[in-house]
Order: C-alpha cells, then sequence, then structure tokens
C-alpha cells in the first residue's frame, strides 16, 4: 500500500522559513514525479512545485508565485521528498500535500497525480 506522510509544518512569521517533508512507502518512487500542491479552505488545490524522475530532463516545475523562494529537492535512498519555503508570506498560508506521479514528467495538473499524502498545515501569520 503506497503511503506519502508529510511533516514539518507549523505556524511561522512573515519573511520566516520552513522544510517540509514527505516519506513515501509502499513503492519506489525514483523513476516518478513527485511534488506539492497546496489549498486553502474553499478554494481548488494549487500546484507549487514538481520534481521529475530521475533521468527524466526537466528536473524541476515551480508555480510563479513560489518561484525564487521555494526550492523542491529529494532523497532517493531515503524516499524522501522535500519543500524548504523561505521568505513565507500570508498569501502561503495553507494545508501542504505531497503527491507522487506513476509517471517522471514533472506536472503543474492535479490530476496527473495519483497519490496524495494526509496533509500539513502551514500558516504564516502577518
Amino acid at each position: 500500500q503506497v503511503q506519502l506522510v508529510e511533516s514539518g509544518g507549523g505556524l511561522v512569521q512573515t519573511g520566516g522559513s520552513l522544510r517540509l517533508s514527505c516519506e513515501a512507502s509502499g513503492r519506489t518512487f525514483s523513476s516518478a514525479a513527485m511534488g506539492w500542491f497546496r489549498q486553502v479552505p474553499g478554494k481548488e488545490r494549487e500546484f507549487v512545485a514538481a520534481i521529475g524522475g530521475v533521468g527524466w530532463s526537466e528536473r524541476e516545475n515551480y508555480a510563479d508565485s513560489v518561484k525564487g523562494r521555494f526550492t523542491i529537492s529529494r532523497d532517493i535512498d531515503k524516499k524522501m521528498l522535500y519543500l524548504q519555503m523561505v521568505s513565507l508570506q500570508p498569501g502561503d498560508t495553507a494545508v501542504y500535500y505531497c503527491v507522487a506521479s506513476d509517471g517522471p514528467r514533472p506536472q503543474a495538473r492535479a490530476g496527473s497525480y495519483a497519490y496524495w499524502g494526509q496533509g500539513t498545515q502551514v500558516t504564516v501569520s502577518s
């Protein structure tokens, strides 16, 4: 059974930093794209960042709203996915979800990802 478990969320002040982690289990995702989405109550899930499978030419993909502030990375051996977030703003407040695909392309469409974690709350105070 595939499981994605997020951790690292919390409360931070504007301008602060957080590092989200996602532990994958149940299968190997080294050749598959993984990523992060976020959601605010009452709104659709929003793409944040994705990283391609090993060997895929397009390594990373970011939403314009987080470019230059967020960095996605993965540790294949540890089956971990990370999202380093700096210069956080109140608009970044959301539940952040770890996702994994069956394919290698780091796409921005939610429907491209078959596997979703339960989410971790990030709150940025002003």
